[in-house]
């Protein structure tokens, strides 16, 4: 006789809640993230081929408008390093890497929640499977081991929660590793972009000058 889903839960014991919830948690995150992080929104090409336009006709005023005016993780880095317009090039570029520092932590925001819940549910798991286990004993000890369907029937219901555990915990970290490459990608398309802008605004500079 096959088991619902329901009678499954119920006898995986309490740790099947938490196990529960840390599948709602990472479900949740990977959308989120997955929404967040596409590369037209944290790297809207329209956009950057405005700034790129604009810092070649030496419109550094209406470029920094531009970047106040969008919320894209490159138009804020943008706008840090236009601000330091006239500044060495040392300090436009530790102005660079700062908001890039700051955008990376807002890319990486949340994911970490997934690589603990991989982590976290199978001992949630297994902690399900130990005390069922301790559960099952005491009664065998109660009633004798004569009964073979039941201390079998006891065994499978405390691995209940170790599977349980185990098929929230792989795709957790799949999307994990899968999140984490993202944002490395991302990373590394806001630095080229960074450095363009600091090119731009340098020959934005030496232009200014020789008039």
């Amino acid at each position: 006789m096959e088991e619902s889903y329901q009678s499954l839960f119920s006898r995986g014991g309490p740790v099947m809640y938490a196990i529960l919830v840390c599948s709602i948690i990472s479900m949740a995150v990977f959308i989120e993230r997955v929404w967040s992080l596409r590369k037209r929104h944290v790297i809207p090409e329209d956009f950057t081929g405005r700034i790129f336009a604009l810092l070649d006709t030496g419109k550094t005023d209406e470029s920094l408008a531009a970047c106040n005016e969008n919320s894209s993780s490159v138009a804020r880095i943008a706008s840090a390093i236009i601000r330091m317009k006239g500044r060495p090039l040392e300090k436009i570029e530790a102005a660079a890497e700062a908001a890039g520092k700051s955008e990376s932590v807002r890319l990486e925001r949340f994911i970490g929640w997934l690589g603990l819940i991989a982590t976290v549910s199978p001992l949630l798991g297994l902690l399900g499977t130990v005390t069922g286990m301790i559960k099952m004993f005491q009664q065998v000890s109660a009633r004798g081991i004569g009964d073979h369907k039941f201390v079998a029937m006891g065994i499978w219901e405390a691995l209940v929660a170790t599977a349980s555990g185990l098929i929230v915990a792989i795709p957790a970290f799949i999307a994990y590793r899968y999140l984490t490459a993202k944002v490395d990608y991302l990373v590394l398309h806001l630095e080229e972009n960074a450095q363009i802008v600091i090119e731009k605004l340098e020959e934005a500079g030496d232009k200014g000058e020789a008039k």
